[in-house]
């Protein structure tokens, strides 16, 4: 009988995993979540429209009421939207402020990781007209507070668009490819500070602050991209660590006037300007960063006066990380402004009021995650103060400083308010379990469910999947490290088992979260179900566990983060059901970084190793980022190359598989091409391949389907 059901057991667990593949996951999808598409809330809170497809593939945006779900109206369909005849298609499309005409995109293109160009079209609700801005692709079309007029960006110039008299203005004259951009951002702000518009409308409509990078400094970065007898070479401005920078000025343009008033923020110190902010209808907000990032200033101007006034300076012993202000206008019994700072030693609430006195609203030894919204007297932010592992919605009061959580669902929420603050839409998700949806009370307390997943969580309960469980250890230098392991389905703690650590440990970056992972997660069960254990663990350097935690890793990205994988593997290692003789680790970008410095300073501990699009010297990456961290080459040379895997290829003694997209604009081929060069010197056994004009993602048609086809092959055969 023993026999019968071990054997039971196995058919059933064969069968269970039979539907997952790697065909299912990175090809067909089976297990992409279902989303909530084209959601947005209107102006009056009560109702939100969303766009649906209608039965002749034309598609309408309806109007539907939050408590019940009903349908209440039409706001306008496609077929009746008609370009050159057709029905205009839509990608996006953004409400004006008065809700009386909308703007549409289609036929999207990248300019660089993060921002494109598009057809840009404004739809007037009232009349029915539809009004081409362009007879172009252009970029970041931004309707005016007032709706009367559209700004944009058109070969690194910036316009607007007046739709009263049908009239193109052009504001800006001087731009140029590689050389001057005007109301956009150069590659390196788009991709460390995370902005890509360069231009802001003010409350009112009547200016538009608005950046002017000069790039002629910067030394020029390319490519070859292949598929031509003759390859074509793309070429940008790229700032390398150590490197000169754009050169960038903040104007302030208003409308009717030909003059733009410039504000003087000192652009000729090496510096940064990484965010602008229109504080009240006349005032403008510029934050400035020194180049070594340790002093953050907020600085205000108008058009009327272009001298800096300084509000708020911090400064920190290593470096300050930016963060958006929420400015609040027409209520004299609220603060100015609203911010976050790491400056108590753990990410905090600020408010600064119209004296710029500064008040601390949050405290403890947890940090918030994001700011989501303010309204009533409170501040409402996502934390992980109870489990840093998730993310959950509270509320302070400005006043008091007394907190409420308003979610309870374990797992990770992300929020975002109705218009006014009646209802929030939660997004909360688990590891083991895609997002649901839901339209929720202040309270907390659920409305109506827009999306469960039920199909997919019944399709995953139905499978045999690996237990899930979330820990922590201590090494052996006193340090609690997290970390979530999976297990095989048919785990007996009796017998050996090979580990394959996942890792990313770049600064302020959590793996460790009960958060739904999508094809990852799917993949480690993949693995899990071929007999291996999958763990991925929080380094010294990961986010969520305060500043120490966070930057004791500055000037020396790479150093602890290894330290602490080799703590993992030997900490796991020494447990009675691994194969401490079978350890693999497999990362991408900073994690390929991980990867190979584990299979080199780690040798002894690890057996494997897969590094996709790997950092192999931060003399290679970007400035913004890598300075951040490491200042600059000249300052930190040993910094830099005794924590480069380049340094120590001579250690490999197990087997190493480097992977890289030819045209990742991000982390360039270069790092790989180098490290191969490094190991080929050293006579160096190792594994490659290589995906052209592929870029940092590695992704498209079969690409990533065949990128994880390589990585388990490689990983079965070796470890």
């Amino acid at each position: 009988m023993r026999v019968f059901l071990m054997l039971l057991s196995l058919i059933c667990s064969t069968a269970g995993m039979a539907q997952l593949s790697l065909e299912s996951i990175w090809n067909s999808r089976e297990y992409s979540p279902k989303f909530v598409p084209g959601f947005n809330s209107l102006n009056d809170g009560k109702t939100y429209c969303q766009l649906d497809m209608n039965a002749d593939k034309t598609r309408s945006c309806n109007r539907y009421d939050f408590k019940t779900g009903n349908k209440l109206s039409t706001m306008f369909s496609t077929d009746k939207i008609l370009v050159d005849s057709m029905p205009v298609s839509i990608e996006s499309y953004t409400f004006s402020n008065d809700e009386t005409k909308v703007l549409i995109t289609n036929g999207f293109e990248s300019v660089y990781r993060h921002s494109g160009k598009s057809n840009t079209y404004v739809y007037d609700l009232r009349t029915g007209t539809i009004t081409r801005i362009s007879n172009k692709k252009i970029m970041y079309a931004s309707l005016s507070p007032d709706a009367t007029k559209v700004a944009y960006v058109s070969d690194n110039n910036l316009f607007y668009f007046d739709l009263i008299r049908k009239k193109d203005v052009q504001i800006t004259r001087d731009g140029a490819k590689n050389s001057i951009i005007n109301g956009a951002v150069d590659w390196v702000y788009e991709e460390e500070f995370s902005m890509s518009r360069g231009f802001e409308w003010s409350p009112d409509g009547q200016f538009i602050a608005y950046y002017k990078f000069d790039e002629t400094a910067v030394p020029y970065f390319s490519m070859d991209i292949y598929g031509k007898l003759y390859p074509e070479k793309e070429t940008w401005k790229y700032p390398k660590a150590g490197e000169p920078n754009s050169k960038v000025d903040v104007y302030i343009h208003k409308i009717g006037k030909k003059k733009d008033v410039l504000c003087e923020t000192g652009s000729a110190n090496d510096q940064y300007l990484p965010r602008i902010k229109w504080m009240s209808t006349n005032f403008l907000s510029v934050q400035r960063l020194n180049r070594l990032q340790n002093k953050l200033e907020v600085l205000r101007f108008s058009y009327y006066y272009s001298k800096p006034q300084v509000i708020y300076t911090e400064i920190n012993q290593w470096y300050v990380e930016i963060e958006d202000w929420q400015f609040i206008n027409g209520d004299s019994t609220m603060p100015m402004a609203i911010f976050s700072s790491e400056k108590s030693g753990f990410k905090h609430l600020y408010a600064i009021d119209a004296k710029y006195n500064v008040t601390q609203l949050t405290k403890g030894e947890w940090e918030i995650d994001a700011i989501c919204g303010v309204s009533s007297g409170k501040v409402f932010f996502t934390s992980g103060k109870g489990k840093p592992s998730e993310r959950q919605l509270y509320s302070v009061s400005i006043k008091s400083g007394a907190i409420e959580q308003l979610t309870t669902e374990a797992g990770w929420h992300s929020v975002s308010f109705t218009s006014t603050f009646d209802y929030f839409i939660d997004n909360y998700s688990s590891m083991t379990a895609p997002a649901v949806y839901t339209i929720k009370n202040m309270d907390g307390s659920t409305l109506r469910v827009l999306e469960n997943n039920q199909a997919l969580k019944d399709k995953l309960s139905a499978m045999a999947l690996g237990n899930v469980e979330f820990g922590s250890f201590v090494s052996s230098e006193n340090v609690t490290l997290d970390y979530w392991k999976i297990v095989p389905p048919d785990f007996d703690p009796s017998k050996q088992y090979p580990v394959l650590f996942f890792v990313y440990g770049g600064p302020g970056y959590q793996t460790v979260k009960n958060q739904w992972q999508g094809g990852n997660y799917m993949w480690y069960q993949y693995m899990a179900a071929k007999g291996y254990i999958v763990i991925s663990v929080d380094n010294r350097g990961s986010g969520g566990r305060g500043e120490l935690f966070k930057k004791m890793t500055y000037l020396n990205l790479g150093k602890y983060e290894t330290i602490d994988y080799i703590e993992a593997a030997k900490y796991f290692g020494s447990q009675s059901y691994v194969d401490k003789t079978r350890i693999g680790i497999f990362g991408w970008s900073y994690g390929g970084f991980m990867a190979s410095n584990c299979i080199t300073k780690g040798a002894d501990y690890f057996k494997t190793a897969v590094a996709v699009a790997p950092v192999t010297n931060w003399r290679f990456y970007d400035n913004i980022y890598t300075e951040r961290y490491m200042r600059t080459p000249k300052e930190n040379p040993l910094g830099y190359d005794e924590n480069s895997p380049l340094s120590h290829v001579d250690k490999i003694k197990g087997n190493y598989l480097i992977i890289h997209g030819t045209a990742d604009d991000n982390v360039h081929f270069q790092n790989a091409a180098e490290m191969v060069r490094a190991m080929n010197d050293k006579n160096i056994a190792y594994d490659a391949e290589y995906y052209p004009n592929k870029n940092h993602g590695i992704s498209g048609g079969k690409t990533r389907l065949h990128l994880f086809t390589k990585i388990t092959k490689f990983i079965t055969e070796k470890l």
